[in-house]
């Protein structure tokens, strides 16, 4: 198990341990290490971030340890988080460093490293990180800090909105769309207006005003009814919200109706199939992506493949079997043929192709779309033994799966982090659903429930 390294890189409040400057002096030099051993030469790192009072010194610190034990480094200043994973990619860096806790508040910071493929570190540059932290202990004097005064490229900046305006956004005409855009107070603040104004759009930002402390509050992904609200009162065809690194996207329609990351995938897809684009005919979703979505797929004869939560895992089955598109309710997407990491911008763009192309407006778009209820029932348990060890647990869920027949979906689970066995079932029909669901509680908590 490792200790700082959760799913997504290293996250926590920003000063606090392991984000102070000789633990991240420590992380710098133990990258370079690593890369050297596996590349045979000092590698070139690239660093970026989002617009968090912490961000900077934290990149500051962590450049002194890479530049004490001979790497080089190029500052991108604020930058989505997939521009890092562009710039390394296209550039030929040796990796690429993001300084973001992407939805967090502000408080919170965190590192995440991408290879020049695209991909996140691997488990091997996590095991060295962790050890190069093992021995130290939390800073007391941070008057004793080094770090690097860092200066930022603009050329790099350029590129990345370059790549979006004249690569994804080729040919793209959008000036016959007004759109509503909530940057989040974060990266996008300083990118969105430039790719979707290159592109013809008339487009008013809103939450575009970062000051180092209001990134992610009561706005951007997390918190859409601002722009839903916004988007009626300009009378915008449909509204675009980002997260603080801007590595995802959520759209609100016209009307102001939230369209998700299942919504957005039924969208892709159906255009992808109607112009024979979509070889193989699938696409990636997670366990957690609604059966509606499913169903309205399968209807149109795209199979639906599910990864566990997460865009990691996501990326994993892309690869694995060639699907054009995927992603999570988050509105985290992923086209692995363009680019292996999520990007919001990239993202929106590809959606807003779909408008231009097929003359419709969003919520014509996902019209088809019809989302299943779901009920999610959670049992206290004193402990965590496998369903499929407890006859009665095990008996119970095989019913509900015939019972279905494929028309309804069981997902039972334990909590990672609480003595909660977790069951959630979609179905057509809201009380059978609801009626399932307390059944399968009730044996659960019968067996293995903690005592009352």
């Amino acid at each position: 198990m490792k200790k700082y390294f959760g799913t997504d890189g290293i996250r926590c409040v920003a000063g606090e341990f392991p984000l102070q400057h000789h633990a991240l002096n420590a992380l710098g030099a133990a990258l370079v290490r690593e890369l050297s051993n596996r590349n045979g030469a000092f590698p070139r790192i690239v660093l970026g971030g989002d617009t968090r009072e912490s961000t900077e010194w934290i990149a500051g610190a962590l450049a002194w340890g890479i530049r004490t034990e001979g790497g080089t480094v190029a500052w991108a200043g604020v930058i989505p988080t997939p521009g890092i994973a562009y710039l390394t990619n296209s550039l030929g860096f040796d990796a690429g460093v993001v300084i973001s806790a992407s939805h967090n508040p502000f408080q919170d910071n965190g590192i995440k490293i991408f290879f020049p493929s695209g991909q996140k570190q691997d488990d091997a540059l996590e095991t060295a990180l962790e050890a190069a932290l093992a021995g130290l202990t939390p800073e007391t004097d941070p008057e004793a800090a080094s770090a690097l005064e860092l200066k930022s490229d603009d050329t790099l900046s350029a590129r990345y909105i370059e790549f979006l305006s004249s690569h994804i956004g080729k040919g793209l005409n959008l000036s016959k769309l007004k759109l509503a855009v909530d940057c989040a107070n974060g990266a996008a603040s300083f990118y969105a207006g430039i790719v979707f104004g290159s592109l013809g759009a008339q487009t008013y930002l809103r939450a575009a005003e970062p000051d180092g402390k209001n990134i992610n509050r009561d706005c951007g992904s997390l918190h859409l009814e601002r722009l839903s609200a916004f988007v009626r009162e300009i009378e915008a065809d449909l509204g675009l919200a980002f997260d603080g690194d801007a590595d995802r996207c959520l759209l609100v329609d016209r009307h102001g109706t939230v369209v998700d990351g299942d919504a957005m995938l039924f969208v892709l897809a159906n255009h992808l199939q109607e112009t024979k684009q979509l070889t193989p005919s699938s696409i990636v979703a997670t366990v957690m992506s609604n059966l509606g979505l499913e169903l309205a797929l399968r209807e149109r004869g795209v199979e639906l493949l599910r990864a566990s939560v997460g865009d990691r895992f996501v990326l994993e089955e892309l690869l694995k079997t060639g699907a054009k598109v995927g992603g999570e309710q988050s509105g985290h997407l992923i086209f692995p043929h363009i680019s292996l990491a999520g990007d919001g911008m990239l993202t929106a763009l590809q959606v807003l192709r779909v408008l231009v192309e097929s003359g419709k407006s969003l919520d014509e778009l996902t019209g088809g779309l019809k989302t299943c209820p779901q009920v999610l029932v959670n049992v206290r348990v004193r402990e965590k033994l496998p369903f499929a060890d407890v006859p009665a647990i095990a008996a119970a869920a095989a019913a509900i799966e015939a019972h279905f027949a494929g028309r309804g979906r069981l997902l039972l689970r334990y909590s990672g982090t609480e003595k909660l066995a977790r069951v959630m079932i979609e179905g057509e029909d809201l009380n059978d659903v609801t009626a399932q669901a307390n059944h399968l509680a009730d044996i659960i908590r019968a067996e293995i429930g903690e005592a009352q």
